[in-house]
């Protein structure tokens, strides 16, 4: 399979951290995995998921839970660089790693931090989708610019209030 149809079975998500989130993290989680099964129905078994705490990681463990369950879907996880969580509390931290162990691939996207390694990650994301589930409070942040960075090359973008 070449990079291109590989590409078109692929979904990515893009989302803010919990404390830039307005709606309640349930409500969110319910709103992601019905953008999930639908992708699925519509023939997508590849997730991508830029690991960040929040909307990318309740994305992994949602994707991850329908896999075990049996659906024949796969996760990809594109972390922005070695280490990236490690400034986070212990609970993400261990989330982060559980979520890892269980993916079918993970990929450092860039070999340390930079200022623009996260933007590097979302690009990479997309540049490898065929569609962005977007959890969007709608102020500018990465989530923005990952959104719109979609839409100027053409990847649709299925956008949930965030």
């Amino acid at each position: 399979m070449t990079e291109i149809e590989k590409r078109m079975h692929r979904v990515c998500f893009t989302g803010h951290r919990p404390e830039k989130l307005i709606r309640n993290e349930k409500i969110i989680k319910k709103d992601l995995e019905k953008q999930i099964h639908r992708a699925i129905a519509d023939g997508l078994d590849v997730f991508v998921t830029g690991m960040a705490r929040g909307v990318d990681i309740w994305a992994a463990e949602t994707v991850l839970r329908l896999r075990n369950a049996g659906k024949a879907i796969r996760l990809i996880c594109a972390c922005p660089y070695q280490g990236f969580e490690q400034g986070w509390g212990k609970e993400w931290q261990e989330q982060y790693r559980e979520i890892l162990a269980a993916a079918d691939l993970v990929k450092y996207i860039s070999p340390s931090y930079s200022r623009s390694c996260f933007q590097i990650r979302n690009e990479w994301m997309v540049d490898h989708a065929a569609r962005v589930i977007a959890v969007f409070n709608g102020e500018k942040s990465g989530t923005k610019n990952t959104i719109d960075y979609a839409r100027k090359v053409g990847v649709p973008v299925i956008l949930l209030n965030g």
